[in-house]
């Protein structure tokens, strides 16, 4: 049976790298996996998505409308604009974090307060506030590993040596903070 995580944000967050270090893992751990990105606008704050799909064999990268078990949001606009991905019993993990778009940084648009609560009227969610955590460890860039983190422990992959990917991934001065904030985030969900 094939699974399918689509991890979104806003460009600069860090969703490509734990999309990435995800992909490892699975494919470490045996499952064939596929994993197709799109950047958009990403250089100017713009939407990132990143589709992972694993099981005994998977056929394409792509995620289907109605077809995510998990979607991970970055940046809770991001959650809503693609929670049409995600199955009706699938579930989403958003991080309480705000990156205000050109509409409304501009003044033309307001950014809603009630987005968190729209998502949880129309899935399983589950809130972070990874960058509060991030914050608290340090360095608030390690955001998106904490959300990797929620994503281990939601899909049980926690059998998976995420350490030593981390080791064989990240550059040399960020191993340590990184492998606090992956610990960090398994212990959030």
């Amino acid at each position: 049976m094939t699974k399918s995580i689509l991890l979104v944000g806003v460009g600069g967050q860090g969703t490509i790298l734990a999309s990435k270090l995800l992909t490892i893992g699975l494919m470490e751990a045996g499952y064939d996996v596929k994993m197709s990105e799109i950047h958009g606008m990403s250089q100017r704050g713009g939407s990132v998505s990143s589709h992972v799909r694993y099981g005994e064999k998977v056929a394409s990268p792509v995620i289907e409308l109605g077809d995510a078990d998990l979607l991970i949001s970055f940046e809770k606009m991001e959650a809503l604009r693609y929670l049409q991905y995600l199955k009706t019993d699938g579930k989403v993990v958003v991080n309480n974090f705000e990156i205000n778009p050109l509409l409304v940084s501009s003044g033309k648009f307001e950014y809603s307060k009630d987005i968190i609560h729209e998502i949880s009227t129309k899935a399983k969610t589950i809130e972070m506030h990874a960058a509060k955590k991030a914050k608290e460890l340090g360095d608030t860039k390690v955001m998106n590993i904490i959300l990797l983190g929620s994503i281990i422990k939601l899909m049980n992959l926690t059998e998976i040596n995420w350490d030593k990917i981390i080791e064989e991934n990240v550059k040399p001065a960020f191993i340590n903070i990184n492998k606090r904030a992956l610990k960090v985030g398994m212990e959030s969900v």
